[in-house]
């Protein structure tokens, strides 16, 4: 399998992302699926241990190629590099981790010199990460809207914060993935909620550090009309994310039919990652094998 590692080339401050060679441990893995889906850390515990490091590795037992952790920036330097060294050893491709989630000001809807220089400096921490453990991508929540600004304003306010941010990206080679976040079950009041919103945000900001992440989930409650999304956003999507509705569990475990889903993103030449961002239906081993299980099935388009 092919991997790619973030280099930051020195003195000229620039970053490229350079693709390595098989390794030998994902050589040996059987029955990997057509698809990068990624578990994450707690999904597989219970059959795979408590430590990180052996939930990595049972996952590529099973032929599991890509993991996320949304919480990474939170582990301590040694804790990351002990995972990136692990994952490059099995052959896994790192997916996102968040590198900022607003949740309580409204502070990308409003703007302004203040608010761009912070951003700017979330994003120079997040290069740092990424460069630890060999992640392309990076999450941003743009926070609440605001109930006293009028939309088209906070709309060109958010824009700025992201043409701010992307100039610290750019040149490190990370890329920021706009998650809009369903605002009827979840997440209430965020101001990004919908991809053909989503999509005119990167557009405006035409930049390649500025894409959309598509969890499946939240935009089935929001707005449904999930493979016409995906073909009209598609030149801005760079992840997937997934988990059923109701429940935001395994695939079929609710309406979405996944087989479908993952099938057409596969024929569209999708090679990027699909990340498990949801919970597991049962408890225990029997849980953590119905999501392998669920995963195989909805794979086998």
């Amino acid at each position: 399998m092919k991997r790619r590692e973030f280099i930051v080339t020195a003195g000229a401050g620039a970053a490229t992302i350079a693709t390595g060679t098989t390794t030998a441990a994902s050589a040996k893995q059987s029955g990997a699926f057509k698809l990068k889906y990624a578990p994450h850390f707690g999904m597989f515990k219970n059959l795979g241990g408590d430590d990180a490091i052996d939930q990595l590795k049972f996952a590529a037992d099973e032929g599991f190629t890509a993991w996320e952790d949304n919480g990474m920036a939170g582990r301590s330097a040694a804790e990351q590099q002990r995972i990136a060294k692990a994952m490059d050893e099995l052959g896994m491709k790192m997916g996102v981790f968040v590198a900022h989630a607003e949740w309580r000001e409204p502070i990308y809807a409003r703007g302004g010199a203040e608010t761009r220089k912070y951003l700017q400096d979330q994003m120079r921490r997040a290069i740092e990460v990424a460069k630890r453990v060999n992640a392309t991508w990076c999450t941003i929540v743009p926070g609440p809207y605001d109930k006293r600004l009028e939309w088209n304003y906070q709309t060109a306010n958010v824009i700025d914060c992201f043409k701010a941010m992307a100039e610290i990206c750019e040149p490190a080679g990370l890329i920021m993935v706009l998650e809009p976040l369903n605002p009827y079950r979840d997440h209430p009041g965020m101001f990004l909620t919908k991809i053909p919103q989503a999509y005119q945000i990167c557009k405006a900001v035409n930049s390649p550090s500025c894409k959309i992440l598509d969890d499946l989930y939240h935009q089935q409650v929001t707005e449904g009309n999930l493979i016409p999304n995906i073909d009209h956003a598609y030149d801005e999507i760079a992840y997937f994310q997934v988990g059923d509705n109701p429940g935001r569990n395994e695939p079929g475990t609710g309406e979405i039919n996944y087989r479908n889903v993952f099938g057409h993103i596969h024929e569209k030449g999708f090679t990027g990652v699909v990340g498990m961002e949801h919970g597991n239906s049962r408890p225990g081993k029997d849980g953590a094998r119905a999501v392998i299980n669920a995963y195989r099935h909805a794979d086998s388009f």
